[in-house]
């Protein structure tokens, strides 16, 4: 088998590249290999970027998605989460997790989003910066514990928020996260050690989490509508309920992807914003132009702040690429035959930067996406196929709203007095430094003083 050409230096090399600066490392071999390469990071793998590989990819039957392929992931999400498995396993779990993500279940999240965003900010103080990641962090935690997993703000609560956040900031830099790729290094020495340590707070974790499924066992609510008290409803086709290890795997799953993705994203955002004065007038203009409480759907709806949502995700995808395809039988791909057993991802950062879809990729122009509709494998910031992520929609609507609701009524500024730079925090790609911002004071009580001032 003679696979796509690549970089020529030693496997680890490539490795340690790819976890250090893997944005780098990609804009290299992208700029001399092409639409599509072999890296040589742990193990061979075809990388691909060009639109009608992606279309190929994730329409041939000839290929797959496997779960042993997303290993890297288990020691953060466990054995039984739903992106371990493959075929039938995985499409039961999909079904049974995507209800509560649609429809008229979205609606009802829409003030709660608002109401906790107003809440994390009203606690700002003009002479204290914060960090933009870090206060979204606990925007996202509050959403999807209390909006998702309907766990009533209480001690419990209180409990796992700074857990899980001291959990996934401990893969926050490069060398952090090459725990997740170098097998040698997860040995758990006790507390002295990084792998030890994370195994730690994990177990803190999975006390918390068995706690609050064994409290729903015993008091079981048929009123409630949350998705654990969904999955704990649910029965396979033998009649059985889950298992405890799989209710907390796959809120694990949901936990991790609802929560640090999103307010990665959203940090993200509030940079460009406060980082392109312009951007931030036009969207200031829309947001004003609502009126007072607007409602969260007709936020949603705005074209300038949808199209400033789509840009971030789009010049800093938070996941770099797509879940592993794997080859089942020969199949040819931009004019290479690939063999059974090929490894092939989908760079997501590759295809969002491609100078024919996105004319000065590197620059934050959220008009692109007004003057133009992308196809789902021309923009693809939550993947595609069977394995798009399943909370696509409330990441979006979580967005949009956290936004309108703490740039209306907040003014904001840049802390930093240099860009800020993309870095890797475990498999995601996320701002070094998290952004420090500042707060001014309050616009909304400002304009209601100079309107009444003005006498209107």
């Amino acid at each position: 088998m003679t696979l796509p050409d690549g970089p020529k230096s030693p496997r680890f090399v490539q490795l340690i590249q790819w976890i250090g600066d893997p944005m780098t490392y990609l804009d290299k071999c992208a700029k001399q290999y092409g639409d599509i390469f072999t890296a040589q990071i742990g193990r061979p793998v075809v990388i691909i970027n060009h639109p009608q590989a992606v279309q190929e990819m994730l329409n041939s039957n000839a290929l797959h998605a496997p779960g042993k392929a997303n290993h890297i992931l288990k020691p953060i999400v466990g054995e039984q989460s739903m992106v371990m498995f493959s075929g039938e396993r995985h499409k039961r779990s999909r079904q049974l997790l995507m209800p509560p993500f649609h429809g008229e279940r979205m609606r009802n999240y829409g003030k709660l989003i608002c109401d906790i965003a107003a809440d994390v900010a009203s606690k700002w103080s003009v002479d204290r910066p914060f960090v933009a990641r870090s206060a979204m962090q606990e925007v996202t935690m509050r959403v999807i514990l209390q909006a998702v997993f309907g766990m009533d703000d209480g001690p419990r609560l209180q409990q796992l928020r700074p857990v899980l956040a001291s959990f996934v900031d401990m893969t926050g830099s490069p060398l952090q996260s090459s725990m997740l790729f170098v097998k040698w290094l997860q040995q758990d020495w006790g507390s002295w050690s990084p792998w030890g340590r994370m195994k730690q707070q994990g177990r803190k974790i999975d006390d918390l989490i068995y706690a609050e499924i064994e409290e729903r066992r015993l008091q079981p609510d048929a009123n409630r509508t949350d998705i654990l008290s969904l999955m704990m409803a649910a029965r396979d086709e033998n009649g059985q309920p889950m298992t405890n290890e799989e209710l907390r795997d796959e809120l694990m799953t949901l936990l991790f992807a609802g929560h640090e993705s999103t307010a990665t994203a959203i940090a993200w955002a509030f940079y460009w914003i406060h980082h392109l004065p312009s951007v931030r007038q036009k969207l200031l203009q829309e947001l004003d132009s609502l009126g007072e409480n607007p409602d969260p759907m007709e936020i949603s709806r705005l074209p300038y702040l949808s199209a400033i949502c789509q840009e971030t995700l789009r010049i800093y995808p938070v996941a770099m690429q797509m879940f592993a395809r794997e080859v089942l039988r020969p199949v040819e791909l931009m004019g290479h035959q690939l063999e059974p057993g090929t490894v092939i991802f989908a760079s997501i950062y590759l295809t969002h930067r491609r100078e024919d879809l996105y004319p000065e990729p590197l620059q934050f122009k959220p008009e692109r996406f007004l003057e133009r509709q992308f196809s789902p494998y021309e923009y693809l910031p939550f993947g595609g196929g069977s394995r798009r992520c399943i909370g696509l929609a409330l990441a979006q609507l979580e967005m949009k709203l956290v936004l309108a609701t703490i740039l209306r009524d907040f003014d904001l500024v840049l802390a930093e007095k240099k860009p800020v730079q993309a870095k890797r925090r475990g498999v995601t790609l996320g701002p070094a430094g998290g952004v420090r911002m500042a707060l001014l004071g309050r616009r909304r009580s400002q304009q209601k003083r100079e309107s009444v001032a003005s006498g209107v």
